[in-house]
């Protein structure tokens, strides 16, 4: 198991993901507005090359505006991201916060204290938010952008699938993310990814819809393009949020261990979970693909839904998984996994 006294390594290296994560970002944004003021003025000066058209807008002797939009809707889509990051994550599902207050029964309020003991436990400074999420379906993930915006989630069948100390680990998982600060990682690929795909969708529809007839070569190069760009962003989508690494789930659960000092909890907890989604295949399948937004959750989950055979979440991404396998996660806890 990868060793818990790297967490602060990880720590720098999540940062600095992070940091590359929102520059190509900002390139996608500034390279799609670059193709679009190509487009609109390639049809004021129709006897003009791309090229020159492409240079012009460089040196600004033509004035960039769809890309000066683009760039602001990347700024506003990253202030979004941030403001209402917990929101995002929630988007599409039925929840409610959990707080001493607000708790509705004995399982919530034992939730609650759990992670408030953890979260003492792992040096936190921060109480996270903690949201039930109301789904039969087991899983949770952590979110935020710092550890004073953090928040964790858990569906209600795991709270009510999982003993306590089984829940106690999975809810140390989810701190272990925190406290590796790889929470920020994965909502900014998360979320930038899939505003990436939605801004991409307005322009191609827009260009589908709005194209006329008699345009010139030029005009439909540049159309053929933008489509072509439809269809690869979704593959640079999966190759960035696979760029998230599946070494931060080892590392969580590695941090959930030492929390605990006993890997047996989370080991059970995690077959759990797997057996759980194999025996309600094909329910858990039109659950997840009826909420809306799962697409954004699957790479926070501490389980990967596809991994039990269940599809359709984000289309192309099923062919791929940020999260090891689970026979590969008990045996770096210790443990042999028996399929049948």
């Amino acid at each position: 198991m990868t060793s818990t006294a790297d967490w602060r390594k990880s720590i720098r290296t999540n940062n600095r993901k992070t940091i590359f994560v929102i520059g190509l970002f900002f390139l996608i944004y500034l390279a799609v507005g670059l193709l679009v003021d190509t487009y609109i003025y390639s049809g004021t000066y129709q006897t003009a090359p791309l090229s020159q058209i492409f240079q012009a807008l460089m040196t600004l002797q033509l004035f960039p505006y769809a890309t000066l939009v683009m760039l602001g809707v990347a700024a506003f889509s990253l202030f979004i991201t941030f403001a209402f990051s917990d929101k995002l994550m929630l988007l599409g599902t039925e929840y409610h916060e959990i707080t001493p207050e607000t708790a509705q029964s004995l399982q919530e309020k034992q939730l609650y204290n759990i992670i408030e003991e953890l979260k003492i436990a792992a040096g936190l400074k921060y109480m996270p938010k903690v949201f039930i999420i109301e789904a039969d379906y087991m899983n949770a993930f952590a979110s935020g952008y710092s550890e004073k915006s953090a928040m964790v989630a858990i569906t209600r069948g795991l709270m009510q699938k999982l003993n306590r100390e089984e829940l106690q680990a999975v809810m140390a998982h989810e701190l272990s993310h925190i406290r590796h600060m790889d929470i920020k990682l994965t909502l900014m690929a998360s979320l930038l990814a899939n505003l990436i795909i939605m801004v991409l969708d307005l322009l191609f529809y827009n260009m589908i819809f709005g194209r006329r007839n008699g345009e010139d070569r030029s005009r439909n190069a540049l159309a053929g393009i933008i489509m072509l760009l439809r269809y690869l962003l979704p593959v640079i989508n999966v190759l960035l949020l696979l760029y998230l690494s599946r070494t931060r789930e080892y590392m969580a659960d590695a941090g959930s261990v030492e929390l605990l000092r006993d890997s047996h909890p989370l080991a059970s907890a995690l077959l759990k979970i797997n057996q759980d989604h194999a025996q309600n295949q094909d329910t858990y399948s039109y659950a997840y693909q009826n909420t809306a937004h799962e697409n954004v959750r699957r790479e926070a989950y501490i389980f990967d839904p596809t991994q039990a055979g269940i599809t359709g979440m984000s289309s192309f991404a099923d062919l791929f998984s940020t999260h090891p396998n689970i026979k590969d996660r008990l045996a770096a806890l210790g443990f042999k996994y028996n399929d049948k």
